[in-house]
């Protein structure tokens, strides 16, 4: 085991890879810091590591960390190109990558991006993993896809400046890979990856700006391995989908372009600190997304309960206010028929003193 200095921290790398759950615990006591968070894992996160340092299986490449470890724009251009185009079925050559984070409001953190990349002919595609459907609803999407056109929008007024044309702008694309998808993606009768742009119901043909490409890959784990068509998309999937190195032997058979890619995880065995790093990136990642979306939760029923004592508040003011109104007609009702009474009483009064009148007269007759 050697040791280097990177910043305050000890940067280790073990001689060679652990091949048994005790050598490699024995391994990572020897350093304290190292050992500390491995411990600061939660038990499920422990023994996936433990099972990685073991070769037994792959890393979680849908984490945001090991994602981009994955397909760093800086790095793997290439990898990332062919990854987009066998998800788009057409070529794409990635450029560079783009800053994730926008601020179209001064001094607001506007949209963050997992991973944002500019292609030679100056589109943009933004590709997004997610753990659960429910925290990139459609609504997202359609911010995402809004702030990369507007992006677009201003990139080419600057570069055009006083010749700028709205067919300057170039397209843009939002992919989104989910981990979990909602009932809506499971209703596709198997269906994993959909496409979309905007279309007219008369057949217009028009060409717009935004596209999109949505992945389920929990119903595309359903489909048995030897059922699945050889070709590019489905080895990257494969590859996002399989820990299992067992399984993986049979997905470098049929492509041996992966082997690269499964020498290049294999040799972070021998380098726990780093992928410690990883792992506790991804769990903060998922802390804070738990947190946001537990907040989001009580603050959806908070808004929930709001909205119903408000509907009751109205329909109790609107019961009140038939009341109030039927009390009113009654009290009229009542009034008129005491109006109509108090004449009557006059009448027969009148023709009493009337009577009463004639009576006297004859009497004295």
């Amino acid at each position: 085991m050697t040791q280097g200095q990177i910043g305050s921290l000890q940067a280790v790398t073990w001689e060679t890879a652990p091949q048994t759950k005790e050598e490699t615990l024995e391994l990572l006591r020897r350093s304290p810091g190292l050992y500390q968070s491995y411990r600061a894992l939660n038990d499920s996160w422990k023994e996936q590591f433990l099972d990685f340092c073991q070769g037994k299986k792959s890393l979680p490449l849908t984490y945001d960390p090991f994602f981009k470890y994955l397909f760093d724009p800086e790095l793997h251009r290439e990898r990332l190109s062919r990854f987009i185009s066998s998800l788009l079925g057409f070529q794409v050559r990635i450029l560079r990558v783009l800053p994730g984070e926008d601020r179209l409001i001064e001094g607001e953190s506007y949209l963050i991006m997992d991973l944002l990349a500019e292609a030679e002919d100056g589109s943009l595609y933004n590709v997004e993993v997610q753990k659960q459907a429910y925290a990139f609803p459609a609504e997202r999407i359609s911010c995402y896809s809004a702030d990369l056109v507007m992006r677009q929008y201003m990139r080419a007024k600057r570069e055009k400046e006083g010749r700028f044309s709205y067919r300057d702008i170039k397209k843009v694309y939002v992919i989104v890979l989910y981990e979990n998808s909602s009932a809506a993606f499971r209703r596709c009768s198997g269906a994993y990856i959909h496409y979309g742009k905007t279309i007219f119901n008369t057949g217009l043909e028009l060409k717009f700006l935004q596209e999109f490409c949505l992945a389920a890959l929990d119903v595309y784990r359903k489909i048995p391995y030897p059922e699945r068509e050889k070709n590019e998309q489905n080895a990257w999937l494969s590859l996002l989908t399989t820990e299992n190195l067992s399984d993986a032997e049979a997905l470098v058979k049929d492509y041996p372009w992966l082997e690269e890619i499964y020498r290049e995880i294999a040799m972070l065995r021998r380098k726990p600190e780093e992928v410690l790093g990883m792992w506790s990136d991804a769990l903060r990642i998922l802390d804070e997304n738990t947190m946001k979306l537990y907040v989001e939760e009580l603050e959806e029923k908070l808004q929930k309960a709001l909205d119903e004592n408000e509907e009751k508040l109205r329909q109790l003011t609107e019961e009140k206010a038939k009341e109030q109104e039927k009390f009113r007609q009654l009290t009229e009702e009542k009034a008129k028929e005491q109006e109509k009474f108090r004449q009557l009483t006059e009448e027969k009064d009148a023709q009493i003193a009337a009577l009463e009148k004639k009576l006297k007269e004859l009497s004295e007759n």
